[in-house]
């Protein structure tokens, strides 16, 4: 019973120190962009979070790094909309509350999502990765050469399928994947050339763009369409029939919703 006692008391205390670490990142990470004005130091802050997964013989390290490119996805895109968030000519009020909705965004990933390992968590994760990291990636691919964003969304679609696969007994993971990675690659190469964006609760300097939604849909149809074959072999239509019509009227029926309301976008080329 003592024995019993005394890991329970080290399991709570790890807890502790768990949610106080991560904790501590974050609002790092707000104080630091306020402080420099600058997303660099952010951003290393993120990586040196993750100096657990070097912290092995160098031949793991790219196995770790490709388990982990979803949790450096999100990361990075969180300091990359913190740092626009700054950036943008909003009011000091509004800036707040978006760099705090961000931070607490930030946090329950790290807490709550990130940790957990049954499949549709890890689906979970995977969308999280997506949208963010489109999200992320679009508000500034203006100043990025065309080479350089489809690389990172080539990067964000092989990260995503893969952590999405290694749940399921797949055995052309790596396949999969760089298919997947074509697609997104292909589909920012046109988003880069044509983007659209909404400017969320009504402030007009903080824009989000549309291409996040819509690549978070295909892939959320994909996943179910994959889910089901995987388990029946066949893709049911019962199994897909409300993802589509979820991913439509994200897609196509929400952009005419929003034109018809007075239309709070902003339309780049």
């Amino acid at each position: 019973m003592e024995l019993l006692k005394i890991v329970r008391r080290r399991s709570f205390l790890s807890e502790v120190v768990y949610t106080a670490l991560n904790l501590a990142l974050v609002t790092a990470v707000v104080v630091v962009i306020r402080a420099t004005e600058s997303p660099w130091p952010a951003l290393g802050l993120v990586l040196l979070s993750k100096w657990r997964v070097l912290a092995v013989r160098p031949r793991y390290w790219f196995v770790n790094v490709q388990a982990n490119l979803v949790d450096y996805i999100v990361g990075v895109s969180a300091v990359v909309l913190m740092y626009g968030t700054y950036l943008s000519l909003a009011s000091s009020t509004q800036k707040v509350f978006i760099l705090g909705l961000l931070a607490v965004l930030y946090a329950a990933w790290l807490l709550f999502l990130k940790p957990r390992s049954k499949r549709i968590y890890v689906a979970m994760q995977a969308g999280v990765a997506l949208f963010a990291g489109f999200g992320a990636l679009f508000t500034f691919a203006y100043v990025l050469p065309a080479s350089i964003v489809v690389l990172i969304t080539w990067l964000i679609g092989y990260g995503t399928a893969r952590h999405v696969l290694s749940s399921y007994e797949e055995t052309h993971i790596l396949f999969l994947s760089l298919i997947w990675g074509v697609v997104l690659a292909e589909i920012g190469w046109l988003a880069y050339h044509w983007t659209v964006a909404y400017t969320p609760l009504g402030i007009q300097s903080i824009i989000f763009p549309r291409i996040a939604l819509s690549v978070f849909c295909i892939g959320f149809i994909l996943h179910r369409a994959y889910d089901s074959y995987y388990h029946h072999q066949r893709i049911r239509g019962n199994d897909i029939i409300l993802p589509i019509l979820f991913g439509v009227s994200i897609i196509v029926v929400l952009p005419v919703l929003l034109n018809i309301l007075g239309a709070n976008m902003t339309v780049g080329l």
